[in-house]
């Protein structure tokens, strides 16, 4: 399946889901979940048309962005730092390992008290919040990754004279960047969920405080107006993430996708080489079937 013809099939995935939401609610079909009391899509499409014509929505726009944007980065600074700390250093794993394992259970939107107590703003708290939900994935992930590292490669950079900034900068750090960027790309999802929620509790403007105003007003349309403007940032940030982990590891061998991807000797029906001949008669699989014949032949 080609690039166009993917995308074809994305789009019409998600038409096919918003005509059954406008067919459910536009009915008032009421099975076991209660459609009627959900605004068509129609309602939500002239709610968000209004809003994108006022300032407040950008607004909030801004300032949820402001939030992400700054507590996502100083968790990824924090946690690859800290997680290459922990991994690389039993000291620092003796000390930091126990109090991080203890508050990683702990639900970053459990935090807002602490936030409210501890920081004079609720800008800030909220910011920490953000960062303490991104921090914890991208800190496992980093730890993880520079573990599975192959002791092999340090090895080879000390036996070249190479010191221990040589090793963290050409071994470990671009071994560990995968895994890095897995961490990042879930911590930037877990961070939109924790703001919102915070916005909701202890903020004044973003777009997680003006849906929650819509729900207390009973604006339904504006409420899945928030919703899908959620939907889409998350989705927007997770995929610009994801493009430049690509862009930073495109030294590693992409492996094809699908079940086409098959050899190449296999399609065009030409004979196998000597060496792949080898390799099968000897593979473990084809010897007990080779040692089947030669008994039926004895018998």
């Amino acid at each position: 399946m080609n690039r166009f013809a993917r995308y074809a099939l994305r789009i019409a995935s998600l038409a096919v889901a918003l005509g059954l939401w406008q067919l459910l609610t536009s009915q008032d079909i009421d099975l076991w979940l209660r459609f009627s009391q959900f605004p068509t899509v129609t309602d939500v499409a002239h709610t968000f048309a209004d809003r994108l014509a006022g300032p407040d929505y950008w607004t909030d726009l801004a300032d949820s962005l402001t939030r992400i944007l700054t507590g996502f980065l100083l968790a990824a600074v924090l946690g690859v730092a800290i997680g290459v700390l922990v991994a690389r250093s039993r000291l620092a794993e003796d000390l930091l390992g126990p109090v991080l394992e203890v508050v990683r259970p702990i639900p970053a939107i459990a935090l807002v008290p602490v936030a409210i107590l501890l920081f004079p703003s609720n800008e800030q708290g909220i910011v920490f919040i953000t960062c303490t939900a991104a921090f914890f994935p991208v800190l496992v992930s980093t730890r993880h990754a520079v573990r599975a590292l192959t002791p092999v490669w340090e090895e080879a950079v000390r036996t070249m004279g190479g010191g221990r900034w040589r090793i963290l900068g050409s071994v470990v750090l671009p071994g560990a960047l995968p895994g890095v960027f897995g961490g990042l790309s879930v911590g930037i999802g877990v961070s939109w969920i924790c703001v919102i929620s915070a916005e909701m509790i202890s903020g004044q403007y973003g777009v997680g405080y003006r849906t929650w105003q819509d729900y207390t007003v009973v604006d339904y349309p504006g409420v899945f107006v928030g919703m899908v403007t959620i939907g889409v940032l998350g989705w927007l940030t997770s995929t610009a993430v994801e493009l430049l982990g690509r862009r930073l590891t495109r030294w590693l061998p992409r492996t094809a996708q699908g079940p086409t991807a098959r050899p190449k000797s296999a399609r065009s029906g030409a004979a196998p080489s000597p060496a792949a001949a080898a390799g099968r008669e000897d593979s473990p699989r084809t010897r007990p079937e080779e040692a089947r014949d030669e008994h039926l032949v004895r018998d």
